[in-house]
């Protein structure tokens, strides 16, 4: 009978063991992976904040979760703007050459062995940083040709807008019909300003150039309007 006791101590005995060195080993150690996935990495921001042409844009990704450092990031898929690049350090930097939305995905790895990985889809959004449009298209009464557009400014900086209206015959003549020079304060959005002039018998097309300059850093933003066809001015010498 001890001999049975005994030998039934010693089995238990190594149940318990074994069923410890298990929990131990389905236990995740500080900077590895447990069997579920649980250190998994978290990419952020959510979303990636708008920029214009030319503009300077600089924004760096992180990661949440256990990992080892150092992270590494790239472009797994997709297309940045032209112009801006991802470091391997996870930062965008550059400044985008045209407006679009542009989709890609980063992907980040740590420095563990093996490594651990993450993934996300972002977008980036280049938009105009001076919108012009028609509000009143151009037309001609009598011998006028009046009208008026509507000029945005959506870029978080007060610029200098050049605003310039042309009638340009049919001979190459041209004819100042709009001027004006003044500050367009940021988050502008439509605001209208007329043109209009009497011309002379003839056909012209008209021209609608804004310039705007954010002097203190070094930016220039264009746009520009022209009717589709010419207006024929009939009234007049």
């Amino acid at each position: 009978m001890a001999r049975i006791g005994d030998c039934l101590l010693a089995l238990a005995l190594v149940t318990a063991m074994g069923a410890a060195a298990l929990g131990q080993a389905g236990a995740a150690s500080p900077g590895k992976a447990s069997a579920d996935g649980g250190r998994g990495l978290v990419i952020g921001p959510e979303e990636l904040p708008v920029t214009y042409p030319q503009e300077p844009y600089q924004y760096a990704f992180y990661a949440r979760g256990n990992y080892v450092p150092v992270l590494h990031w790239r472009v797994g898929s997709g297309a940045l703007p032209p112009g801006i690049t991802l470091a391997d350090n996870g930062v965008l930097h550059g400044a985008a050459q045209r407006t679009g939305e542009f989709r890609f995905v980063v992907e980040v790895r740590d420095s563990d062995q093996p490594q651990q990985g993450a993934q996300k889809e972002f977008v980036i959004k280049v938009v105009e940083a001076i919108t012009l449009e028609w509000k009143v298209p151009a037309h001609v009464t009598a011998n006028r040709i009046d009208g008026s557009v509507a000029v945005s400014n959506t870029t978080r900086d007060d610029m200098d807008l050049t605003f310039d209206v042309k009638a340009v015959a049919e001979g190459g003549r041209a004819t100042e019909i709009g001027y004006q020079h003044f500050p367009l304060k940021r988050g502008t959005i439509g605001m209208a300003l007329p043109f209009g002039e009497t011309l002379p018998h003839g056909a012209y097309v008209i021209y609608v150039n804004v310039v705007g300059e954010v002097a203190k850093r070094n930016l220039i933003y264009r746009q520009r309007l022209q009717t589709a066809g010419a207006l024929q001015v009939v009234v007049g010498p």
